[in-house]
């Protein structure tokens, strides 16, 4: 599959001595979970720590609808991939995938605020948002490239439906669960003939999401690669495969004319 590129900004407190020169942040976007109102302490207190330290914040106009009486700057998520230096995302890892899914092609790095579960990506912890978001500020951070992937849906040749995900690409019948019979190739050469009840195709940012539940190995972030899980094969040899990154992955479904 073709592949696109997101920088992902992390605070990892316990590696100090990869800390980076004072950033470059002048411009900070701030975007945060939707239809979440328990979690606006959390945004207000992100966007008076930029303010307090000289940086200019920009807001979501989704997020700054749901901030009673804000008087500051606002945009829409497209416009702020095209104007800021950083992006903030208030929520979890999903919200945080949403937004570097939408916006890689601009190469703005994300920062994560934890107000969601796991918070594999979404580092910063809501308690401690005036302590590590000015260390990022001054440079102490890392930062890892993520790779997307490219999902394409063709019936008889024509292209339908096309998609980015940074996470993963299932393919399953929808609205129930039913065995799926499927012809998987990869690049030009042929795989194997399938049934199943799907399949998860997984970058290594989603090695450890829907993949790892279904038995795929967890990747390091750093791997240009792609992991190809059955979901529920019926069969007794089919296990997950890894593959490299920069190769086409194509299924084609039984008495279909859609890969």
């Amino acid at each position: 599959m073709a592949g696109a590129c997101v920088l992902c900004v992390l605070f990892p407190e316990q590696w100090p001595a990869m800390s980076q020169p004072p950033s470059a942040f002048s411009t900070v976007g701030l975007i945060s979970r939707r239809d979440s109102p328990e979690i606006l302490d959390s945004v207000v207190a992100v966007h008076d720590c930029l303010v307090r330290h000289g940086r200019g914040v920009v807001v979501e106009d989704v997020t700054a609808r749901t901030l009673p009486g804000f008087r500051g700057e606002e945009a829409s998520r497209v416009e702020l991939g095209e104007r800021c230096d950083l992006l903030v995302v208030v929520g979890g890892d999903g919200s945080l995938l949403g937004v570097a899914r939408d916006l890689a092609h601009y190469g703005v790095p994300v920062l994560g605020v934890n107000r969601g579960g796991l918070g594999f990506l979404a580092d910063i912890p809501p308690d401690q948002i005036d302590v590590r978001l000015p260390a990022v500020l001054d440079g102490a951070y890392t930062s890892e490239d993520h790779f997307l992937l490219d999902a394409r849906v063709l019936h008889d040749g024509v292209e339908t439906g096309r998609s980015p995900a940074l996470n993963d690409v299932v393919v399953h019948l929808g609205t129930m669960t039913r065995m799926m019979e499927f012809s998987l190739w990869l690049d030009d050469e042929f795989v194997y003939d399938q049934r199943s009840d799907g399949l998860i195709v997984a970058s290594p940012t989603g090695s450890t999401a829907y993949a790892l539940s279904a038995g795929g190995p967890i990747m390091h972030p750093g791997l240009d690669a792609i992991v190809v899980v059955p979901m529920f094969p019926h069969t007794l040899t089919s296990r997950p495969l890894v593959v490299p990154g920069n190769n086409v992955l194509r299924l084609r479904l039984q008495n279909s004319s859609s890969t």
